[in-house]
């Protein structure tokens, strides 16, 4: 790829990271402000409640996902890039000034609801901006490898968040981290987010947003993405196993690590902190693979191991006895989980034609996330608090199962040609008429 595409990416990506960093610190802190919100009492009690909040966020992004959606088709994908890094710059200066429950009782809260849901337009409009950025900064033969750097942002932040969780971990007492430490995070993220929006304000619009001139009144609407539905629908679809796998092995894992297998704060953080590096850097390979042999065979494959093997690796990571054991359970886990997200973003984006791709991928995509992704922490709460913890695997693994279906009978999309797809009928099937079709 020229040196331009590599600009483009490199910009894109790093406002993803802030992005990401502002959104996953919520939860690589949530043990340490939940008790400062909510009333003393049950650990798990006040987990749900922070839970809970955390998942009224992804509710908001189906509404993100249309605002910020329209705003990428209609405007640019610029446009809606700066948006959404101001909305996440103010929701981390509202948590970060945000009062206790010893001040003002259910007000601190409050705050941290109205966060929340500043949070999930940002988020809800950030994924599909970057996803449409970068799949269309790309050179064609190179859409895997391109995109498969959302993820590479999207983890670098969530490594990022729990790499200062371990500083202030070995720097600051557990009673500092309690009362004043955990907000020194949401700090870092309202100035980075300050930083990116500077950069983002003199980024490139891409050549394939700029060349179409087709349909200029239909661009972004909710009328245009209806007679595009299949597609959405599909969305949805092959969204809902890998989201929920996403989610269950990063911002899960290290409560679950800590509350469930026994293993210290630190501990688990650490687990998650290695495993997530490696994650990280399998992506564009993954992505780069996907350009050879296509997209289908590695969301297969994520699917089939999702579906057999969830159930025993959250198992034996609930027995896990050290630091060793829980990484080698948890890289397994995200090796197969890889096979979803170094490819997820380029696969939605080839699904759509340029003046609606930007709505087209976020809003059922944020739709399918409110359902599985941002419930699938207090789901597994959930189930733990009723005694039946196993319960949450197999809910995990049979999400799996139903995109799996998705999966094998899709459409290969690696070698459309974004500035020429249009819809057709059908959805995305792989026999009969399918909803892609190429103009001659």
């Amino acid at each position: 790829m020229g040196r331009q595409h590599w600009k483009k990416i490199w910009v894109g990506s790093a406002g993803n990271m802030v992005e990401w960093f502002d959104w996953f610190v919520y939860a690589s802190f949530a043990t340490y402000f939940a008790g400062a919100f909510f009333p003393s009492g049950n650990p798990t009690a006040q987990l749900m409640n922070t839970a809970g909040i955390f998942a009224v966020g992804f509710f908001m992004r189906p509404v993100g996902g249309w605002l910020l959606g329209r705003v990428g088709d209609r405007k640019g994908r610029k446009a809606a890039l700066t948006l959404t890094v101001t909305l996440m710059s103010a929701s981390a200066v509202l948590i970060a000034v945000a009062p206790t429950y010893a001040v003002a009782g259910y007000g601190g809260a409050l705050v941290l609801l109205v966060a929340r849901l500043l949070q999930g337009l940002s988020v809800g409009g950030e994924y599909a901006a970057s996803a449409t950025y970068l799949t269309e900064a790309s050179d064609p033969g190179r859409r895997g490898f391109a995109s498969s750097f959302q993820y590479v942002s999207m983890t670098a932040g969530q490594i990022l968040g729990l790499g200062l969780l371990i500083i202030l971990q070995r720097t600051m007492s557990d009673s500092a981290l309690h009362s004043y430490g955990w907000r020194i995070p949401f700090v870092v993220g309202a100035l980075g987010a300050a930083v990116i929006f500077y950069l983002r304000r003199s980024m490139l619009e891409t050549e394939v947003y700029e060349e179409d001139a087709s349909h200029a009144g239909e661009r972004g609407t909710l009328r245009a993405l209806w007679q595009h539905r299949r597609e959405a629908f599909l969305v949805i679809a092959l969204t809902m196993g890998g989201t929920v796998a996403y989610y269950t092995y990063t911002t899960y894992l290290t409560k679950y690590l800590s509350n469930s297998a026994g293993l210290s704060k630190q501990t688990a953080t650490l687990v998650s902190f290695t495993a997530l590096i490696v994650f990280a850097a399998l992506q564009p390979l993954a992505g780069a693979l996907s350009d050879r042999i296509g997209r289908r065979p590695l969301l297969i494959t994520f699917a089939v191991g999702s579906t057999v093997l969830t159930v025993p690796i959250m198992t034996l990571l609930g027995h896990a006895d050290g630091y060793w054991s829980a990484l080698g359970l948890a890289l397994l886990a995200l090796i197969v989980v890889t096979g979803y997200t170094s490819i997820n973003a380029c696969v939605k984006a080839e699904l759509f034609p340029t003046g609606i791709r930007a709505l087209g991928v976020a809003l059922p995509y944020a739709i399918a996330n409110a359902l599985f992704g941002g419930t699938a922490e207090y789901v597994a709460l959930w189930f733990k608090k009723g005694g039946i913890e196993s319960g949450f695997f197999w809910y995990v693994a049979g999400c799996a199962a139903v995109s799996l279906v998705v999966y094998a009978t899709m459409r290969e999309t690696k070698d459309l040609d974004l500035a020429r797809v249009k819809a057709g009928r059908g959805a995305g099937a792989g026999s009969g008429e399918s909803s892609l079709t190429t103009a001659s």
